[in-house]
């Protein structure tokens, strides 16, 4: 049987709408699975490394971080995944700098370190919103020291554990820690408040107000209004109110220069702690004392046992949710720059999604 044809959104340089074209059909190695992409999703940094060439090793280049479909391949000493399983996963070509690395294509490279059973019941354009938020959210969270970002910027360390599969069995005690997390009804921001509530602890997100019930979906115990003028000292409130839970920081998903602002007044004002950010953070010069501060990169083996151990049985039990929804877009590899255009002029509270 001849083998089936490949063809990718491509880009050919920085700044370049995509353009769809024939692309080779990826082969699995070592700890690798070739995935039928169903489904892509955007993310914002797509569009960062479509406008600047950020990150792009090489040009041409195939973008994108999600994709959920069929295994079609499987490397030689791959045990977790057969041909025909529904998989979700996240495409790491920011790192590897090769094509089949990324998602806008009809055929993928994964590793099997970052990907996972997708459950029957899940139609692919849901499942598909989960796997880079939810690598940048362990990112965020789990790391224990600090690493490299970009040049002379750090990853943040909050070091916290694993999330638990069950309530009663958190990986820390209930409500014993305390972490804002600032654009909760973001993608990274939502996936990172349901990651946060599985570990045990406990989030007060900061979103807009009609996105209050979302963020609260998402495991938040308070959710502050983002435009209200005293959302500083509300956020300060709220932690102090939960008495002696411990603070631990703020996740900012937002990073812009405002919410920078309010970072640094609330951490003063509660004594320090981490800030992790999506973007590069505030030099230290700018920042109270006791703040230890970085950016997270959405690609780090940290996420491995989470992978393997907690993103299957999560879904299947609703512990992990498919948020924040997903807006088809359209069908086809045309589609993608479209979505691209969407998601410059903002999306809330939704994740914009192409079929295949």
């Amino acid at each position: 049987m001849a083998a089936p044809a490949n063809q990718a959104a491509w880009i050919v340089k920085a700044g370049a709408p995509l353009e769809v074209g024939d692309a080779p059909l990826p082969t699995a190695g070592p700890g690798e699975i070739v995935v039928k992409n169903a489904a892509a999703a955007i993310n914002p940094l797509d569009c960062h490394m479509q406008d600047s060439g950020v990150f792009v090793q090489q040009f041409p280049a195939i973008l994108g971080c999600d994709v959920a479909g069929e295994v079609y391949e499987v490397g030689a000493d791959v045990q977790r995944f057969k041909k025909g399983d529904r998989v979700i996963g996240h495409t790491i070509n920011l790192v590897t700098g090769r094509p089949q690395d990324g998602a806008f294509a009809h055929y993928s490279v994964v590793s099997v370190d970052k990907a996972a059973i997708l459950p029957d019941n899940i139609p692919f354009t849901d499942g598909v919103v989960v796997p880079f938020a939810l690598e940048a959210a362990v990112c965020a969270l789990c790391l224990q020291e600090p690493g490299v970002a970009m040049p002379g910027v750090s990853t943040p360390a909050l070091g916290l554990p694993y999330p638990s599969l069950k309530d009663t069995d958190t990986a820390l005690p209930p409500g014993k820690k305390t972490l804002i997390i600032y654009g909760g009804s973001s993608s990274v921001g939502s996936m990172a408040t349901q990651f946060a509530t599985a570990m045990g602890i406990h989030v007060i997100a900061i979103s807009g107000a009609h996105n209050f019930v979302f963020s609260q979906r998402c495991g938040a115990i308070e959710v502050l209004d983002h435009k209200d003028t005293a959302v500083v000292e509300k956020a300060v409130q709220a932690v102090r109110r939960l008495g002696e839970s411990e603070f631990i920081g703020i996740f900012d998903a937002i990073a812009t220069p405002e919410t920078y602002a309010h970072d640094r007044v609330i951490l003063e004002r509660l004594g320090g702690g981490h800030l992790a950010c999506v973007h590069p953070p505030p030099a230290m010069a700018d920042l109270p004392v006791n703040v230890k501060a970085g950016m997270i990169f959405a690609v780090n083996d940290v996420a491995a046992p989470v992978w393997r151990d907690f993103v299957t049985p999560a879904l299947r039990t609703g512990r992990l949710q498919c948020l924040p929804p997903p807006v088809v877009v359209g069908k086809g590899l045309g589609c993608v720059q479209d979505g691209l255009y969407l998601s410059k002029a903002g999306v809330s509270a939704r994740k914009l999604v192409v079929e295949f």
